[in-house]
């Protein structure tokens, strides 16, 4: 079969892409959190995911990667590649085990987007960025709000091709077959894209980071600007603006529940097992 030959061809450009990028971004002057999201990423999307890093994320010169993941499409880049992949672990982790035990669909995209959120909140943001916070609960409360509406998003693109891609072929929710993983992988690629704008809109508010430039002591760097110390100081200010009554957050938030609703309504109506 033709899909059975495009497997083949993804899962052996993935392999390859995700040994590409865990190599190569070693050298690379990013925030540990960041490296191990495009890695994850990257074994998502498969060569989509390694083009991003060398387009995004890659030190083009030594001494660049300030300058050159300073542009705000780029720090948008890092937030979204960093929630898909935190929340994309909790997602599949959940899809994995609503395949095994067939949960109905309803049940099953509500336990993906539960281990998702709370994967890529308590981990992935609030955990491993708890350095950017004086303590782990403040991570917590700082971190929350900016992941919901990422997730949102995430999740409102994903449903829908999830369900809908290869619906009624049994092999498409099976974990112990190729096309389940495909399925998945192509889920989580448009899941990612929709939350593009929502990951720009909260960077441009300084709700959440974008790349994180960290290099050796004594290392120097060619803008200063965006090195982990700025950083830190706005994730002191994106605490504050998060629990700020500010209303375009919360108008934001509605954006988000309204995707994630309209991507449950499709899936549940067009999707099928």
């Amino acid at each position: 079969m033709l899909i059975d030959g495009v497997m083949l061809m993804w899962f052996a450009l993935t392999a390859l892409s995700v040994l590409f990028v865990a190599i190569d971004i070693r050298s690379t002057p990013e925030h540990p959190v960041m490296k191990w999201a495009f890695v994850l990423f990257t074994a998502y999307s498969g060569p989509f995911g390694a083009f991003l890093y060398v387009l995004g994320c890659r030190e083009p010169l030594p001494g660049l990667h300030e300058q050159y993941v300073s542009a705000r499409w780029r720090q948008t880049l890092g937030s979204t590649m960093h929630c898909v992949a935190g929340d994309g672990i909790g997602i599949l982790v959940g899809a994995v085990f609503g395949a095994l035990v067939a949960l109905p669909m309803a049940a099953d995209l509500a336990l993906e987007y539960m281990l998702g959120f709370l994967f890529g909140w308590t981990i992935f943001q609030a955990l491993a960025m708890g350095e950017m916070f004086s303590s782990y609960a403040r991570s917590l409360k700082g971190t929350f709000t900016s992941e919901l509406l990422s997730m949102n998003c995430l999740m409102g693109g994903m449903m829908p091709v999830s369900a809908i891609a290869f619906a009624g072929d049994p092999a498409a929710h099976n974990p112990t077959e190729p096309l389940f993983w495909f399925r998945m992988s192509l889920a989580l690629m448009f899941g990612a894209a929709l939350a593009y704008p929502m990951n720009w809109w909260l960077v441009a508010h300084h709700l959440k980071h974008g790349m994180l430039t960290v290099r050796p002591k004594g290392e120097a760097g060619g803008m200063p600007g965006m090195k982990m110390e700025e950083k830190k100081k706005m994730a002191a200010s994106s605490g504050q603006a998060i629990n700020a009554p500010s209303p375009p957050v919360w108008v934001m938030g509605l954006v988000s529940f309204a995707v994630l609703a309209i991507g449950a309504t499709i899936a549940l109506t067009f999707g099928g097992r």
